[in-house]
């Protein structure tokens, strides 16, 4: 059976990005197979975070992947922190992986670059064997990555390629999932878009938040960036040569299910592209917010939404860390034990 293992960090504000690029993906194949979404809230601890501000956008990340459209009777929506058979396995990876290994990892050896290794925390370098714990607890066979993200699945087949030959048949190693052409579409900032749009931008006038009010959306799509290009062919999608038009284009595609190259036929100045745009995105927000709203109003829905989904997910989650415990050689717990 096809067994689908999302993660999602509940750092800072969702984007359109994150929205066009995956979550709307995610909700597309949620019937698809067996479907697990995670928030992965201990991931956001390597860094140092506020406890009040954590939980408000873990609850937020949350309600926006149901607000989305993820559908508890179809999918398990749980918090990572619900099961504790993450940092369990977590361990057993790490008994698994090397340092050198994991000194590989280019998040770690960005972020750390920034404020320094001596200042970084252990769980920032070691995160990426909870990442695989994720992955390998469900034995998911598909796994939706990103670009910046394929480093990390890598190491968790290899972990998992690694403990199978070491201990003998415990782990699925699993796939990425890459979406099609057409689906999952690759948002650039518009203020600078040879970036990707990101929530740790420096500045947010290039980045569309999933909750921007209409004026604004139009604003910022007004200021976004093109070219000095007036020509008869000015609005083309050339991602090389106009970089600014052409994710101008890509998001309107995106958003109305079209072709960027097809859809540039239709305008024939940079104002009149920024305003279908932004008119656009906004008619897609719209119901988003609408719903956002609704489940917001109702915590304690959400609160049985997640007990719910981790419900669902521990007792794999639980036979997957059993069998992975007896193989490598830990002495198994008598019934009824605190362990």
């Amino acid at each position: 059976m096809k067994r689908i293992l999302v993660g999602i960090q509940p750092t800072g504000g969702l984007h359109l990005g994150n929205y066009l690029g995956a979550v709307r993906y995610w909700v597309e194949d949620q019937a698809a197979g067996e479907s697990f979404y995670c928030v992965v809230d201990l991931h956001a601890l390597t860094v140092p975070r506020d406890p009040a501000e954590l939980r408000r956008e873990t609850l937020a990340t949350s309600t926006l992947l149901l607000a989305a459209g993820l559908d508890p009777d179809t999918c398990a929506l749980f918090l990572q922190s619900h099961v504790a058979e993450h940092s369990q396995l977590a361990w057993l990876l790490e008994c698994t992986a090397s340092i050198g290994e994991l000194r590989r990892m280019t998040q770690f050896k960005d972020k750390a670059a920034k404020g320094g290794e001596e200042a970084a925390r252990v769980g920032l370098f070691t995160y990426p064997t909870l990442m695989a714990a994720d992955i390998l607890l469900y034995q998911a066979t598909h796994v939706p990555v990103g670009d910046d993200q394929r480093q990390h699945l890598e190491l968790a087949r290899d972990l998992a390629e690694r403990f199978n030959a070491r201990y003998g048949p415990v782990f699925t190693v699993p796939e990425a999932t890459i979406p099609p052409a057409g689906r999952g579409a690759r948002v650039m900032d518009l203020q600078d878009p040879a970036k990707k749009m990101s929530k740790s931008a420096e500045s947010d006038q290039g980045v569309i938040g999933l909750f921007d009010p209409p004026e604004v959306i139009e604003r910022k799509f007004r200021r976004a960036v093109t070219d000095t290009d007036s020509g008869a062919d000015a609005v083309r999608f050339d991602p090389e040569h106009k970089p600014g038009v052409s994710n101008l284009l890509a998001i309107l595609a995106a958003t109305t299910g079209s072709d960027p190259a097809e859809v540039a036929a239709d305008h024939h100045s940079y104002g009149e592209l920024k305003s279908a745009v932004a008119e656009a995105v906004i008619g897609l927000l719209r119901p988003l917010q609408a719903r956002y709203r609704e489940l917001e109003a109702d915590p304690a829905a959400l609160a049985g939404v997640l007990a719910a989904g981790a419900g669902r997910a521990r007792p794999i989650a639980a036979e997957t860390l059993g069998r992975a415990m007896d193989a490598i050689g830990l002495v198994p717990a008598l019934p009824g034990s605190n362990s």
